[in-house]
Order: structure tokens, then sequence, then C-alpha cells
């Protein structure tokens, strides 16, 4: 391999590891997050250390099933799981793609599910902390997003 070749593999190596890091800061996540709220006129969230580390704490619990199972914890949360690498920022459009689903007159969802994208969006959720670990075994990537208050309250509109 020449070493023109072998210097354009390097390069494309970093920008690749930069592209995938670069989806998966505190700031990605909030900014996915504020950019769906916004669209609905709701207020910007913060990063909340206390909130991110019960995030990373959960994520590492499932790193070895990778089940979607809810942690019944204090936060509101969002979970998501993929059998390849899935970066934060592609976790969260995920769940923000469910806002057609959402029916703002009846406050439900029609077609499917919604909730994820309700919690996104949830107005009085003003604290964030998310989390994203590799699965055991090379079985995915797990991402977790935590709310601070909670939200998805029964009979209660999310803004």
């Amino acid at each position: 391999m020449s070493n023109i070749s072998l210097a354009i593999l390097c390069l494309v190596a970093l920008v690749t590891t930069q592209l995938s890091s670069a989806q998966n800061s505190q700031q990605d996540y909030l900014r996915a997050h504020n950019e769906a709220r916004a669209s609905v006129r709701v207020g910007p969230m913060r990063w909340d250390n206390k909130v991110a580390a019960y995030a990373k704490n959960y994520a590492n619990q499932r790193k070895g099933d990778c089940r979607l199972v809810h942690s019944g914890g204090p936060y509101g949360e969002n979970l998501a799981w993929s059998s390849g690498d899935l970066t934060g920022t592609a976790a969260v459009k995920l769940w923000v793609d469910e806002r057609p689903k959402y029916n703002y007159n009846s406050n439900t969802c029609v077609g499917g599910e919604c909730r994820h994208y309700t919690q996104v969006v949830w107005r009085n959720s003003v604290r964030l902390g998310c989390a994203r670990v590799k699965c055991n075994n090379n079985r995915g990537t797990f991402v977790i997003c935590s709310y601070d208050p909670p939200g998805n309250v029964a009979g209660k509109r999310p803004y």
C-alpha cells in the first residue's frame, strides 16, 4: 500500500470516528431534544449530571442483555436499541419521528406508539441525562435518555 493510500485510509477512519462520537455528546443530545421542543414552542432542556449518572448506571446494567426494560426509577425515560452502531442523535430521531402518531386534540397516540415523542417534548421535563453503551458480545447499542421531572402523566397534555 502506498503512503498516500495509507494516509487517506487513516483520514477516513479518523473522520468516521469523529462523526460517530460527535453524535453522542451532551450537546448533541440536548440539540436533538431542544429542536423538537422548539418546534412545538416548548422551552429548552438542560443537561443534568445527576440524571445523566442515573442513565449511565442503568445503561451499564442493560449492556449484558440489551433488553428494552424500563427501569421504574425516579425519572421519565426513553430507551432505544439497535443491532448496529446507534448514535445518540439517531435514537432521539427515532423518538421524535413518532410525532405524526400523536394527536394533540385527543391527547392520544393514533396509528402507533407516540409516548417516546411526548416525553421528548414534555413541557415540565426540564433536566436531561442520556447514556449510550455497546452491548456485550457485539449485540448492538443501547441508548437511554432520562427526564426530570418525568413526563407522560395520565390525562395531561405534553405542551
